[in-house]
């Protein structure tokens, strides 16, 4: 069997998308499946496009959700350089043999008659006004113009593009392990540059030249690159590659979380989720847009996410580890239709993630939370505190944000509470109790739990009546983690001067 190699080939152009990094976890999956190789290149022909710190906001991304790259960008390897703007000399080889075998030629046109012949093209009816096998005759270029006038507008450095000769009636056959075989007609794809006038090469003689000689194996990218799949085909024919051809597999698109088209920066925002890894910062605005990792996910949960937005394991299975993914995953298992993007799906993944940790693990989240507080807490009430609030929290963060009052006493009392259960029982339960807890030689939840029930029973009023107006007193709150281990965690002497001051504070609602 031919060795996996497979590439994840961003351009650095601005922050890398979520999108992106799926792309890059199926081609991981399917490398560490087969003992192969993950290849990071990076296709930065778009000058005018480049982005700084793009390229390494893409390493820094990668390596945060757990995908390690074996050769390319930032490690190194046998096919070197593996940023494309530094391997121009090597498609300028390629683009001219293309030329020499009559296969892509030289175009003089300028901006301005390219306009014109568009121009003239719609004005005729005409539905297709590409440069092609139907203008490009009627164009300035290597074909309608004698050789000896070629060679002087090349001596001359009259600046110029490098076209492919897309041949005529011929049927392009493009296997795809997602969609199974497209074919398109050569009529339906114009003479796409190949070599810019800057002497960059355009995507496609790039990507399936470094293909060929990195000698990737499998091509996984977005379906946004289906149509240009049958062009890269010709590529590989007229280079006398197609026995070397990588295979195809072009993934769904990923779509708004109600379905109804493509996701984008836009629509994230506008929805108030994250489209970014981590945290980018725009160069130019200067704008800073919230990544997944500062919004309190989870690498593994973000993962395990991200592999079922196209692929499902074909059992009602849903957590993965990643060497589970990596055993589980095959191409034939992705769908052809676009996967909508369940940003409520991905907080219960990482639900389930945090409830998978230990106490012990999860206390770092809050002790890391409290240090930024300036609020000191040991080590054994963080992670009492985790163990009775890890069954409510979605995010490391939630454990301080929903947890503030072990640490603070509340100012402020939920008024549905007050309005409702404040009244003579509960003043009259409150008040012993307070005084039963002040008399306790020890305290703990299950000392808590016995001397309420022996102060309700004692003065025949439901303890049931009552908890809400006690938990109100505690924490401010209608509602949160056990009541007597919170009190456990609190403490003797915090419970009874929290009940005293609700007492003195909401005395005047006590009818």
């Amino acid at each position: 069997m031919k060795e996996v190699r497979v590439r994840f080939a961003p351009s650095p152009t601005g922050g890398l998308h979520i999108g992106g990094i799926r792309t890059a976890l199926y081609n991981y999956l399917l490398a560490r499946q087969n003992k192969g190789t993950m290849i990071l290149r990076i296709e930065d022909t778009d000058q005018g496009r480049f982005v700084p710190g793009a390229e390494e906001y893409i390493i820094q991304s990668l390596a945060w959700v757990g995908i390690k790259i074996d050769e390319g960008q930032g490690v190194g390897g046998p096919y070197a350089p593996y940023r494309q703007s530094e391997r121009k000399e090597i498609y300028k080889k390629y683009a001219q043999q293309l030329i020499d075998n009559g296969h892509a030629y030289y175009a003089f046109d300028t901006a301005e008659e390219l306009e014109v012949m568009r121009e003239k093209l719609k004005l005729a009816g005409s539905d297709n006004q590409q440069y092609g096998i139907t203008t490009r005759n009627l164009m300035r270029n290597s074909l309608t113009i004698d050789k000896p006038d070629v060679d002087s507008l090349l001596r001359s450095e009259t600046p110029y593009v490098i076209r492919l000769k897309v041949p005529e009636n011929e049927q392009i056959h493009v296997n795809d392990l997602i969609r199974g075989e497209v074919i398109v007609d050569s009529s339906q794809i114009d003479d796409k540059v190949l070599m810019k006038s800057d002497g960059m090469p355009t995507y496609h003689l790039a990507n399936v030249v470094d293909d060929y000689l990195m000698k990737i194996s499998h091509v996984i990218r977005g379906e946004e690159w289906l149509p240009s799949a049958p062009l890269h085909v010709l590529l590989y024919q007229f280079f006398g590659w197609q026995n070397e051809m990588p295979q195809f597999a072009h993934l769904p698109l990923l779509l708004k979380p109600d379905g109804n088209g493509k996701l984008s920066k836009r629509d994230a925002d506008k929805m108030g989720f994250p489209i970014f890894p981590l945290n980018w910062t725009d160069p130019k605005s200067g704008e800073i847009s919230e990544g997944y990792k500062e919004s309190g996910y989870l690498p593994e949960a973000l993962i395990n996410f991200l592999a079922f937005l196209g692929w499902n394991p074909g059992t009602t299975q849903e957590i993965f580890s990643m060497e589970q993914l990596i055993t589980a995953f095959s191409i034939d298992r992705i769908g052809k239709a676009g996967a909508r993007f369940d940003i409520q799906k991905a907080q219960w993944f990482n639900q389930q993630y945090l409830k998978a940790k230990t106490d012990e693990e999860l206390a770092d989240f809050l002790l890391d939370s409290l240090d930024k507080e300036q609020i000191t807490c040991t080590r054994e009430m963080a992670v009492k505190i985790c163990n009775v609030m890890k069954e409510r929290v979605t995010f490391p963060q939630d454990f301080w944000l929903q947890g503030k009052f072990f640490f603070h006493a509340p100012i402020t009392f939920d008024e549905s509470v007050i309005s409702k259960k404040w009244n003579n029982d509960a003043v009259k339960v409150l008040h012993a109790f307070s005084m039963e807890v002040d008399k306790a030689t020890g305290f703990s939840a299950e000392i808590a739990k016995s001397l309420l029930e022996q102060v309700t029973a004692s003065l025949g009023i439901s303890s049931g009546k009552i908890l809400q107006a006690l938990r109100v007193t505690l924490t401010g709150g209608a509602s949160g983690p056990d009541l007597m281990m919170t009190m456990e965690i609190i403490g003797k002497k915090e419970v009874c001067r929290r009940i005293n001051h609700a007492l003195a504070t909401l005395k005047i609602h006590a009818s």
